[in-house]
């Protein structure tokens, strides 16, 4: 019953002061003495003394824990503040800086959490933007296929100003590849066109300097780097080199093609079939884009026409020699200037069969020979031209003087209205030749004065001539007022003897008067041929016999051209009648 009642208080609350009573029952009950009592509370009290030890010394081990993980936590959220480089972090502002040790660590654990969110992120973007980077290097060092692994992201400065600075620096790389990209495609362009012009495989061409370059692979994958550059630089200057080359020969066998074509007057059809060689004669090396313009075929078929030509030339040199003597002596002729034909064909047949002289050099002396002989014709133009005038003026001064003498001029027969109208014309010219000789005069001197040499005409001394013309012409003008002096003389006498025979008879004709205005009877000189003279062997005797039968009325080398002629060619021009 004792025992029941001592466990009753065990079945409600159990505490140190109930066990401690029960334990003097028990105590009591037993008879222990007080000796005993007292030892064995001693040593209840030293086994609590140990609890409470030990449990303090587990309670102050577990609180320096949460000190060093509280000191933990607050260096790493430090830390990564600082790599982050985000001074005004949320979390940071929201760490509470007093309280317990676990409302701190508390506090702390959602802003760790975050900043280690934040930190993945932005190695992630560092990594991300240094594998650019690298791959960037990599194209433009010419290593990008090498494996070189993830490049490594040094954690502890994750900032947003280091991750601007690899991004300002990957887009400079981004533009040096763009430009480099931009740079390729034109050397690429250029190998294309260079290809094309010189006729050559620009696939074979462009793959040997790296196999990324073929039209096939796509541009984002060609290659940038500084050896495909440099390759592609060497090989558009080994072609530009090739085509100014191959451009310096084809000029050179077009200028050789275009001087034998002159040489020997190829015809224009022939000449067509090069067209293709001879158009690029004096293009420039940039100027020259046509596809297969300076192909290795078109040379080689450029120099087997030359080397045609050069065969076939030889034997047409003689006639292409005197072809060019045939036009010397033309301009000769034309500028009235005596040559000695014969002579210079038999020096040209001498030097061809001698061998001694090229003919391509025989035939330039010859070009030098009409282009001088051009301009010593066209130096003597203006005077020959006055020279034809002064001619022309003196036939009619002929003419007229015949019409003059012609006592049935003035009848009414078939065309006199035409020579009245053709002798005032005359007369008019007539009175300019003083003008004209002396003109011709001062610009024959100023011609000789110029040159120092003497100006002929068909190899007479031309002032010699208009000379020898003013003293013929002053000659006539004195027969001629003594003439009239006589006509004056006998008109006199027949007025003072009409008193004593009556009046004045008429004075027979002569037999003469009835002459017919046309061809002289007497034969008038024709103009001197220096050509014709010159091919019958007979200059000299035709000289002498234009001497010889110089007239009055007109210098040695007039022809007095037919009265019916003349009235044909004035009735064409004009034909109102007009009086003498």
């Amino acid at each position: 019953m004792a025992v029941m009642d001592a466990q009753n208080p065990l079945l409600g609350e159990t505490t140190c002061g109930t066990l401690l009573q029960k334990l003097q029952e028990i105590w009591d009950e037993v008879g222990e003495s007080d000796e005993e009592r007292d030892k064995m509370l001693l040593q209840i009290e030293q086994e609590c003394l140990d609890v409470y030890k030990r449990k303090v010394e587990q309670a102050a081990k577990s609180r320096a824990e949460l000190l060093v993980t509280l000191s933990d936590a607050k260096l790493e959220l430090s830390t990564l503040v600082s790599a982050l480089g985000d001074k005004s972090f949320l979390g940071v502002d929201t760490v509470k800086a007093s309280g317990t040790i676990k409302e701190q660590l508390a506090a702390i654990a959602p802003a760790l959490e975050q900043l280690w969110k934040q930190k993945e992120e932005r190695v992630k973007e560092f990594s991300d933007v240094q594998s650019q980077i690298q791959k960037i290097c990599g194209e433009i060092t010419g290593s990008a296929n090498e494996q070189a692994g993830a490049p490594a992201v040094d954690e502890s400065d994750l900032s947003l100003k280091k991750l601007n600075e690899y991004k300002v620096k990957l887009q400079e790389l981004q533009k040096e590849k763009s430009d480099r990209l931009h740079k390729v495609l034109e050397f690429v362009g250029t190998v294309h066109d260079l290809c094309a012009v010189l006729g050559m495989d620009f696939f074979s061409t462009i793959t040997e300097v790296h196999p990324s370059l073929d039209d096939k692979t796509c541009v984002q994958s060609k290659s940038i780097s500084n050896d495909t550059l440099l390759r592609l630089a060497e090989t558009v200057s080994a072609l530009h080199e090739d085509k100014k080359q191959r451009l310096h020969k084809l000029q050179e066998l077009a200028t050789k093609l275009t001087d034998l074509w002159n040489l020997m007057d190829t015809p224009e059809e022939e000449r067509r079939l090069f067209d293709h060689v001879t158009c690029n004669i004096s293009a420039s090396v940039d100027e020259v884009a046509v596809p297969g313009a300076l192909a290795l075929d078109l040379i080689e078929q450029a120099e087997v026409e030359v080397e045609r030509l050069d065969q076939l030339k030889s034997s047409r040199m003689k006639e292409l020699a005197f072809k060019r003597q045939v036009e010397l002596e033309e301009i000769f002729a034309h500028a009235h200037i005596e040559i000695d034909p014969e002579a210079a064909r038999e020096k040209i047949m001498a030097l061809i069969d001698s061998g001694n002289v090229e003919p391509a050099e025989l035939l330039a002396d010859m070009d030098n020979q009409i282009a001088k002989a051009k301009e010593e014709a066209l130096s003597r133009k203006e005077i020959l031209d006055r020279v034809e005038k002064w001619m022309s003026a003196c036939e009619e001064e002929s003419w007229l003087d015949d019409y003059n003498r012609d006592d049935n001029r003035y009848n009414a027969s078939r065309g006199a209205h035409l020579n009245l109208k053709r002798a005032e014309k005359a007369r008019i010219l007539v009175n300019k030749i003083p003008g004209m000789v002396d003109t011709l005069v001062a610009k024959t001197r100023a011609w000789e004065e110029d040159r120092g040499i003497s100006f002929k005409y068909d190899g007479v001394p031309l002032l010699a001539m208009l000379d020898e013309y003013a003293m013929l012409r002053q000659e006539r003008e004195e027969e001629k007022r003594r003439l009239r002096d006589q006509k004056k003389f006998g008109e006199q006498q027949n007025t003072e003897q009409e008193p004593i025979f009556g009046s004045r008879s008429t004075p027979a004709r002569p037999a003469s008067t009835k002459k017919v205005v046309g061809p002289r009877a007497n034969g008038t000189p024709g103009r001197r041929l220096s050509l014709s003279a010159s091919q019958n062997g007979s200059r000299s005797a035709a000289k002498e016999g234009k001497r010889d039968s110089m007239r009055l009325a007109a210098p040695a080398n007039f022809v007095a051209i037919s009265k019916e002629d003349a009235a044909s060619h004035v009735s064409g021009t004009d034909r109102s009648p007009a009086s003498p």
